[in-house]
């Protein structure tokens, strides 16, 4: 079974992988929007800062993200289409907010044991244990992640960082 301190070290890596993808770019090369249906760097990073709020909300741990920032990067919004785009934070900006949710989501897991991680939780109509209810929105993030490979290559990087 998957421990809690696994997931604060998978967490933990998601934001490695992503500052490694974001290395070296600047907030205009984060806001390079896909020539097809999809959403720029600084989307993905948004969205994948206010999807750590569910996380916290599942363990008991009140959201971290503001509204404005909630309307921005959630699921479903605009994509961002430009320097002008309303809500976008500055690239360094989001980056600091997904240290800071990994933070609180190291602190909210880490008290943790095998029962806690088998109480059930009800989502709309389904039922899981916490355990598999993190996991998913871990796997959530980590699809996300994948992505900011492919965001950076947009931004003129011809390299490898993982």
């Amino acid at each position: 079974m998957i421990t809690p301190q696994d997931l604060v070290g998978a967490f933990a890596r998601n934001v490695m992988i992503v500052r490694s993808q974001a290395e070296g770019l600047s907030h205009e090369e984060s806001m390079l929007q896909l020539p097809f249906r999809g959403n720029c760097l600084n989307w993905v990073i948004g969205h994948i800062t206010i999807s750590r709020d569910d996380v916290l909300e599942l363990l008991g741990q009140p959201p971290l993200a503001e509204p404005a920032m909630l309307e921005r990067y959630r699921r479903g919004s605009e994509p961002i289409d430009g320097e002008g785009a309303p809500g976008a934070l500055p690239l360094a900006e989001l980056l600091a907010k997904l240290d800071q949710t990994q933070e609180h989501l190291a602190a909210a897991l880490a008290p943790l044991g095998d029962a806690d991680m088998q109480r059930p939780v009800t989502i709309g109509e389904r039922t899981s244990t916490l355990g598999q209810r993190v996991f998913f929105l871990y796997f959530h993030e980590s699809y996300h992640v994948g992505q900011t490979e492919l965001l950076r290559q947009l931004a003129g990087k011809n390299d490898k960082v993982i």
